[in-house]
């Protein structure tokens, strides 16, 4: 069951996941990122980001912060933050796309996934969905066993 394997693999609960996020001043968005991209292009047969590309928003990450203490050059800080922000949508759109794919072709659900909240939620807002994937699968074969009987 492959959307009880992607949650046991990425195994993050969304609450966990805000908070690290909010300790580490967002560095752990990129980690979770780093360990869990490979896994779940694994899973899903899908192609997200080369994890080159990881590294490099990473370093975006690290010189906005870094600029963004220089009055001079606080305007590239913030450059950066803007294109580090458009690779975690762009990220989350890819995972979105893959994981309805997933939910169609190996279980016939049609999973619907809010395009707000991964516009402006993105990473948190897949682990959250990845979360509920077997919940999904438990209550649509509950509906198609009831329709059936």
């Amino acid at each position: 069951m492959k959307a009880n394997l992607l949650k046991n693999k990425v195994n993050t609960k969304t609450s966990n996941f805000v908070l690290l996020s909010i300790a580490t001043l967002g560095i752990y968005n990129v980690m979770w990122l780093f360990k869990n991209n490979s896994v779940m292009e694994e899973i899903l047969e899908d192609k997200f980001f080369d994890y080159r590309i990881l590294i490099v928003l990473a370093a975006f990450i690290g010189w906005s912060s870094a600029l963004s203490a220089d009055p001079e050059v606080s305007a590239i800080g913030g450059l950066l933050s803007i294109l580090s922000c458009i690779f975690y949508v762009a990220w989350a759109f890819k995972a979105k796309k893959a994981i309805q794919k997933m939910m169609l072709n190996n279980y016939k659900i049609d999973y619907s996934m809010n395009s707000f909240y991964t516009l402006f939620f993105n990473v948190y807002y897949i682990n959250f969905c990845i979360n509920e994937l077997e919940d999904e699968v438990e209550k649509s074969n509950v509906l198609s066993e009831k329709s059936t009987a």
